[in-house]
């Protein structure tokens, strides 16, 4: 792409106000760049015309920073070296004629989300494993609720974390936290990927990292699985996971990587499967089967019956003939928004949440902190960092 000093022209449209600060301290570092904002709501389809920005706007950009919104046709942005997606993956815009028709190098804000989503996904884990819900009926209640003998039964024989296994399915930046933090716990970690990884150079993570955060260098999972076909995957699933972290991009390959026979393997220890990636990775009907499966069959081993009657989780370790898996956590959906008579809703001991997990203060700067990191990159002749891989979809 070049570098030099010749005036080169930055569009931002996002559907979030301008963000001043950032784009001042671009100016700084970079004074021969001109910035124009243009605030839009996230569409499905952008490169459709069914926004509000003139298609002349793209004729000088020579980056573009976007979330959904892209010149309608190759034409339409001559000049356009590079652009940059605030959002993790690229799924949302795979067929539009930038994405299909063009050769601009795209990059994704990768690696700036794993620090909130980590908190998220362990924020979840616990709530379900310490029965958080029952925690907030006692006081919503106003009950000290040491006469109830049947909740403290659960409290009194719910598992730590220490010893357990989490299984990353995609060990990407986000991934890499949920395992740093997972780690700090007591917890044992493996991981999967698509490409092996036999080297120690292979397991370093090579994009965006939030300081202090992460596994730069691969060392966390003590043992690292990989592979594209069903044998691959079951071959992971099966060892002993106590809690799956869904993590992979969405692509035809990963649609519906997880249903029936994927549970059924995790039903050995009855799983806990929390995912943060894209819903359409999990066969929605075979998760909800699979955990009215191991609801049916340990409320009636629940001691004193009622809402929050479920099984210790520590008794139950040791029967490995109990059909599905314990709970589940959803920051993703399928469809999004959920219909409010989704069957989903109802599923027993599965936490829903509206694809917000990624959400937070320092999300926006972290963005244009991948973008700077590139521009710097370009400049020195080096090679950028997040770049999508057309063929592979992430």
């Amino acid at each position: 792409m070049g570098g030099g000093q010749k005036s080169e022209h930055l569009l931002v449209i996002l559907p979030f106000e301008s963000p001043n600060a950032i784009f001042d301290r671009i100016r700084r570092n970079h004074p021969y760049i001109k910035i124009t904002f243009y605030q839009l709501a996230f569409t499905d389809t952008p490169w459709k015309g069914r926004f509000e920005v003139p298609r002349e706007i793209f004729q000088d950009a020579t980056f573009l920073i976007t979330l959904s919104a892209l010149p309608p046709s190759p034409q339409d942005c001559p000049n356009l070296e590079l652009i940059h997606f605030t959002s993790a993956g690229t799924n949302h815009i795979a067929n539009s004629p930038i994405y299909t028709n063009t050769k601009i190098p795209l990059t994704t804000s990768s690696g700036i989300h794993g620090p909130q989503i980590a908190e998220w996904v362990l924020m979840t884990m616990l709530t379900s494993s310490h029965h958080y819900a029952l925690l907030h009926k006692w006081q919503n209640d106003r009950r000290w609720g040491q006469e109830d003998k049947s909740g403290i039964g659960l409290l009194r024989n719910l598992h730590d974390k220490v010893g357990q296994r989490l299984g990353v399915l995609g060990y990407g930046s986000i991934g890499r936290q949920v395992g740093n933090v997972a780690k700090a716990m007591g917890m044992d970690v493996i991981a999967y990927t698509a490409r092996p990884r036999t080297t120690p150079e292979s397991k370093h993570d090579t994009g965006f990292i939030v300081p202090h955060t992460g596994d730069p260098e691969g060392k966390i999972p003590s043992a690292w699985y990989s592979g594209t076909d069903k044998r691959d995957l079951h071959h992971f699933l099966a060892q002993d996971i106590d809690h799956l972290l869904v993590s992979v991009p969405l692509t035809k390959e990963t649609t519906h990587l997880l249903g029936e026979e994927e549970f059924k393997i995790l039903s050995k220890r009855n799983a806990f499967v929390t995912n943060i990636s894209r819903g359409p990775i999990i066969d929605q009907p075979a998760l909800i089967s699979a955990l009215k499966a191991y609801d049916d069959y340990t409320s009636p081993m629940a001691d004193g019956g009622g809402e929050f009657s479920v099984a210790p989780e520590a008794d139950l370790k040791a029967d490995t003939s109990i059909p599905g898996i314990r709970g589940a956590a959803l920051d993703v959906t399928d469809p999004e928004p959920l219909p409010k008579d989704d069957p989903l809703w109802d599923a027993p001991n599965c936490i829903i949440t509206p694809h917000i997990s990624g959400l937070g203060s320092a999300y926006v700067d972290r963005c244009f902190q991948v973008f700077e990191v590139n521009l710097d990159r370009r400049e020195k002749g080096e090679r950028l960092i997040n770049v999508v891989d057309r063929e592979r979809g992430y």
